[in-house]
């Protein structure tokens, strides 16, 4: 945005020749945009590696490389290209080589690691693991690496088999359940198939097993002399019924004895929280990112706390602070410890004293960090997103950001963009609200335009100052996009995200509607013309709003539910469906408190389209489904768009298009009338 700023003050000529030829954001542009994560800085900081994932139009397949950019930003390397994706590049400790997942020459599409030479020439399959890699670190001699590897999978590695061999040969065999917890969206039906640590060889390429048994671990990190490994894992007589994840340690050899480090009820380093352990550089405690109370579930702020490598009490790092914060890692001299911080529609990078003590900003402004690397040296390297450019690479010097990346600063050359700007109101109980707000790229002051609301999914989360591609695209069509965080959202603390408990639909329903009388009572927004529209709990409080009002011309309601009972084991929402609502035997009145959408369906009479894929585990079809029948029975406009082989978040990108296509269509017929005489 500054450069932005900065040639528009040097060549405003110039600039109102490029706007000339610029045009608003289009699905041909959303095609072209590219994804860059996973940023890493090589051991001697002149280097950072990242993953590109871009639109394979031709396979309708996202694809992604490594690439690699100098730290001073004057050459950037493409390092893998191909009909395969590769990702999670991680440099060897000695600045040797790159290793990085791939699914190339793997008919599974299981992952495993590959290693190329700093020194040139092709890259080399290092593992072989039946069930695939998910995961590896590098010890820090860079003798070794540690990974994890996933049980393989019996029934696809037979009917793999059979359909290598153009026949079925052996039967189908049941599906037996006997697990609390027995489906995970893309992870379907959950039997007793378990991920587990293995130690390689780098040279000898000889595996080892680490750990074994009935329980995951995840998240592996060595300690300083190479001595031991850390790993997260849920254990108990019966894990699935709660989030109890710890630190354990094991020593790196075959057999080598483990021991647990934390012992709390808590969630400490949980796969959910983007975090994992890590040693300090001398070896004496672990960082980790620690949840709040349980019976909280997602409502619950999460906080970087340190416990003693020997085991002991965890000790908070910056108690009282009533935000989410993430990825802790330390400073190279232990001095420090670096995470990112959610605020109110942001994201940054932080720091606190080893000790503890006062947060200390190390970004700031109107942007959303989704990822950092720290080099020995105290170099940083950061992802970041603002509402105008999507999210890329930057050298963080002195506080300022300098691009590396600049994977879609060409696409973006060319688009002219809607202007994003914050927004806050008051509710109806006068609780404040605070939100965005997108216009159309030739937006007028003084014009009231046809306008969506956009209610953003969760419910704990919330609109920050990123790239909003669908939002844009719903701009460059003309609308005003509203995207409001009501109650219920992140980045305002605990007791915010609290006030829905068990009362969905009402206080964060009546929070977004404010925002569009907020929008109208400006002048901004049509109230003729409204639309409303979201995807799982967005196409949830899509449907509560439509059904407490009925001035929406139009809505589209993505992937959500409205009857909870029909929650109740169909989706993999069973723990927190019993520590917030309760079993429906015993608190019936709160299930149907709220399914007020379902069960009061006539009293909807926006036009609405429903959509959803039909191997959702996450808000299964059956929701859409049931809505759609309700509204259809009733007479109302409404259709429903299933897309096969699709999960809660669609991926094949022709599947992407045609939703957007639709929604499109669905409000320009209903909001804004096109079509219609």
């Amino acid at each position: 945005m500054r450069r932005l700023a900065t040639l528009a003050l040097m060549c405003v000529t110039a600039l109102g020749s490029a706007h000339a030829r610029s045009h608003p954001f289009t699905l041909e542009d959303l095609a072209a945009l590219r994804e860059v994560s996973s940023p890493r800085i090589s051991p001697d900081g002149a280097w950072v590696a990242y993953t590109v994932t871009f639109t394979d139009i031709a396979k309708d397949r996202a694809t992604s490389d490594i690439w690699m950019t100098s730290w001073d930003g004057v050459t950037t390397l493409r390092m893998t290209a191909g009909n395969d994706s590769e990702h999670l590049p991680r440099f060897s400790p000695d600045n040797r080589y790159l290793a990085f997942l791939s699914d190339r020459d793997n008919e599974l599409e299981l992952g495993q690691v590959w290693l190329m030479s700093r020194g040139g020439g092709e890259a080399q399959r290092i593992t072989s693991l039946p069930g695939g890699v998910s995961d590896f670190a590098w010890s820090p001699d860079g003798k070794r690496l540690v990974l994890v590897g996933d049980d393989p999978d019996p029934a696809a590695v037979e009917a793999h088999a059979a359909e290598k061999d153009g026949k079925n040969s052996k039967p189908v065999k049941p599906i037996v359940i006997d697990r609390y917890q027995f489906k995970t969206d893309d992870g379907g039906y959950l039997g007793r198939l378990r991920s587990h640590l293995y130690l390689l060889d780098v040279e000898t390429r000889k595996v080892e097993t680490l750990t074994s048994g009935e329980f995951h671990e995840l998240s592996p990190e060595w300690s300083p002399d190479g001595a031991t490994i850390a790993f997260v894992s849920k254990r108990g007589a019966d894990f699935d019924r709660h989030e109890n994840w710890e630190i354990h340690v094991v020593e790196a050899k075959t057999g080598g004895a483990a021991r647990q480090v934390t012992r709390n009820d808590l969630a400490d380093c949980s796969p959910d929280f983007d975090s994992r352990p890590s040693f300090s550089p001398d070896g004496m405690s672990i960082l980790c990112v620690q949840g709040g109370p349980q019976s909280l579930i997602y409502y619950a702020v999460h906080q970087a706390v340190v416990v003693p490598a020997a085991g002991g009490q965890t000790r908070a790092l910056a108690p009282g602070l009533d935000r989410n914060m993430t990825q802790t890692r330390w400073s190279a001299d232990g001095a420090f410890v670096y995470f990112l911080l959610e605020d109110d529609r942001t994201v940054h990078l932080a720091r606190v004293p080893r000790a503890g003590g006062k947060v200390e900003p190390v970004t700031t402004g109107q942007r959303v960090l989704t990822d950092y690397t720290l080099d020995p040296g105290g170099k940083i390297a950061v992802l970041a997103a603002t509402a105008s450019m999507p999210p890329e690479v930057y050298a963080l010097e002195g506080g300022a950001m300098r691009p590396l990346s600049r994977q879609n600063d060409a696409m973006l050359a060319g688009v002219r963009l809607g202007a994003v700007s914050e927004n806050q109101f008051k509710s109806k109980d006068g609780t404040p609200i605070h939100g965005l707000m997108i216009t159309p790229p030739d937006y007028k002051p003084g014009t009231s335009y046809p306008t969506l609301l956009r209610p953003h999914g969760g419910p704990v989360g919330q609109y920050g100052h990123e790239f909003e591609e669908l939002h844009q695209l719903l701009a460059a069509q003309g609308y005003v996009v509203l995207l409001p965080n009501p109650r219920g959202s992140s980045g305002r603390g605990e007791a915010f995200s609290r006030e829905i408990w068990a009362d969905w639909g009402n206080k964060d329903a009546q929070d977004v509607l404010a925002a569009v009388d907020d929008a109208v009572g400006a002048g901004i927004a049509d109230p003729q013309r409204l639309g409303i529209g979201g995807w799982s709990y967005g196409g949830m409080m899509t449907n509560y709003v439509i059904a407490q009002d009925n001035r929406f011309k139009g809505a589209v309601s993505g992937s959500s539910i409205s009857n909870i009972l029909a929650g109740y084991g169909t989706d993999q929402y069973i723990r927190e469906y019993e520590a917030e609502l309760g079993v429906p035997w015993k608190h019936l009145d709160l299930w149907l408190k709220n399914s007020t959408p379902f069960l009061h369906a006539d009293r909807i009479v926006t036009p609405t389209l429903f959509m959803c894929g039909d191997k959702d585990f996450n808000v299964p079809l059956l929701n859409s489904e049931q809505m759609y029948q309700a509204l259809r029975s009733l007479g109302r406009d409404t259709q429903l768009i299933i897309y096969p082989g699709e999960h809660h978040g669609l991926k094949r990108p022709s599947f992407l298009r045609d939703r957007i296509e639709r929604m499109i269509a669905w409000y320009g017929k209903y909001v804004k009338g096109e079509g219609t005489n």
